[in-house]
């Protein structure tokens, strides 16, 4: 692992936009794509820059399950708003969070990643180590499933909702074995929250019972942490 310390998010969001820049300069084409805040400030400097990812696909990582685009918690709602909206892509892929056959569409994402290898996989991780949502106790061979996320993963989320109850409670995920297939991984952490599970996710042993552990076995990988992130290492 190659392991950045930056100064804060938008310090971090900015070196992970140079490590797209530079990736697309050398042919990267396909991004696996995240949702929530530790992504935002890179994606902002994506749509400040002057680049065209009008030729360029772009497979999301996750969604919740009985949301549609149309819904503002939607990760494909987000996505519109934080990127698509403004820096649009030729092809950009999102579970279907409302399809009336989970397993199918499970099914029907896997075929996706196969067809459109990820180059450049972008990661945040959980206060548990979870990536996408994976949870602790998730296979290292999982391929994209529909997973019941934790109490800890739906108290993260709540503040995007108006209440807890509405949070919703399962998701559909790209699987641990489709996101170590990437090309090249970066996984981006700001906040002493996220200090203990950058510490076993880098100096612990691999586990499933930490999903984010498994990086360590990938041949690319680069961490961009702020100082509180990096504050257990």
């Amino acid at each position: 692992m190659d392991v950045i310390r930056v100064k804060n998010a938008d310090e971090g969001g900015k070196k992970a936009f140079e490590i797209i820049k530079d990736g697309i300069a050398n042919g990267a084409d396909t991004f696996g794509l995240a949702t929530g805040s530790t992504p935002e400030t890179m994606y902002s400097y994506m749509i400040e820059s002057d680049m065209d990812f009008s030729d360029k696909v772009s497979v999301n990582l996750d969604e919740y399950v009985g949301l549609d685009g149309n819904n503002e918690q939607s990760y494909r709602y987000f996505m519109d708003q934080h990127l698509f909206n403004h820096k649009p892509f030729e092809k950009t892929y999102v579970p279907n969070g409302k399809a009336q056959d989970l397993d199918a569409e499970c099914q029907r994402y896997d075929d996706i990643i196969a067809a459109n290898p990820i180059d450049i996989q972008v990661l945040g991780i959980g206060q548990n180590g979870h990536i996408g949502f994976n949870e602790p106790g998730t296979s290292f061979e999982a391929t994209t499933h529909v997973v019941e996320l934790t109490e800890s993963t739906v108290n993260a989320n709540k503040r995007y909702f108006d209440k807890v109850e509405d949070v919703p409670t399962r998701a559909l995920t790209m699987g641990i074995q489709s996101i170590m297939k990437s090309k090249k991984i970066i996984l981006m952490a700001f906040g002493e929250a996220k200090a203990e599970a950058i510490k076993g996710m880098i100096d612990g042993k691999v586990t499933e019972d930490l999903p984010a552990s498994v990086l360590q076995k990938h041949d690319d990988v680069v961490v961009i942490i702020d100082k509180d992130a990096a504050s257990k290492l």
